[in-house]
């Protein structure tokens, strides 16, 4: 994993630090994920929720590392991963990928990129063509 980076994706918004609720729905290629926005450190009202879509999903894991875990090294990316908490597209990543690690919706095409979000208390990793991000009150 020499060649590793991490693109910070959530730079005016992020999940709520301490209870974000995460819900993870699958409807055929698509993985969406609806959490509770920050309203101390960002624009976003108390209840107000933040939807990640991942479209084209080839596959997905959802993990428990949590931030004790992360600071104490114990996650996949704990030394490597810029700031705990944050949503990133990882960038090459040469690691062999298990199929029994992961929840396979199709083979990973030309166009799946690699991200990957911190929550509190979990970690979400994908191989998405692409994403999208939208608000709703709650």
């Amino acid at each position: 994993m020499s060649d590793l980076s991490f693109r910070h994706l959530n730079l005016d918004w992020n999940a709520e630090p301490n209870a974000p609720d995460v819900e993870l729905t699958v409807e055929g290629d698509t993985v969406q994920l609806i959490f509770l926005l920050n309203p101390w450190a960002y624009d976003a009202g108390m209840g107000e929720k933040g939807t990640l879509r991942f479209v084209g999903c080839s596959r997905w894991r959802w993990d428990s590392t949590n931030d004790h875990a992360w600071f104490a090294g114990e996650g996949l990316y704990s030394k490597h991963a810029p700031e705990w908490g944050e949503f990133y597209e990882v960038i090459g990543d040469s690691r062999p990928v298990g199929d029994d690690d992961w929840e396979v919706l199709s083979p990973d095409g030309p166009k799946s990129r690699q991200f990957l979000f911190y929550f509190r208390d979990d970690t979400i990793e994908l191989f998405a063509e692409d994403w999208v991000f939208s608000r709703s009150r709650g």
